[in-house]
């Protein structure tokens, strides 16, 4: 088979390999914005826990584990996170289920 002809099928391939990879992945659950006075459950795989919005991490928030949001401020939240953290902290919004 010439070079060209191989570089062709070996596209083919890779473009075929990475469709079926795609149509593969289970569709994720979609994550929601937190509610004032509501005790969110975090969606993501993990999710920090802040001093202020983007500052110095104070400790990580799981997917399962909760966080009652107590104050909104754009794309941050603030509230009391439970779990292992059991502390007051901020998160990104938006990581809810």
């Amino acid at each position: 088979m010439p070079a060209r002809h191989r570089t062709l099928a070996l596209s083919a391939a890779a473009a075929l390999l990475s469709a079926a990879a795609a149509l593969a992945v289970p569709a994720s659950a979609s994550a929601a914005d937190g509610t004032v006075g509501t005790r969110e459950t975090v969606c993501a795989q993990d999710l920090y826990v802040r001093t202020a919005p983007l500052g110095a991490w104070t400790g990580t928030l799981y997917q399962g584990q909760t966080f009652l949001v107590e104050q909104l401020d754009g794309s941050w939240v603030y509230g009391f996170a439970y779990g292992d953290i059991n502390r007051h902290g901020w998160v990104q919004n938006g990581w809810f289920c």
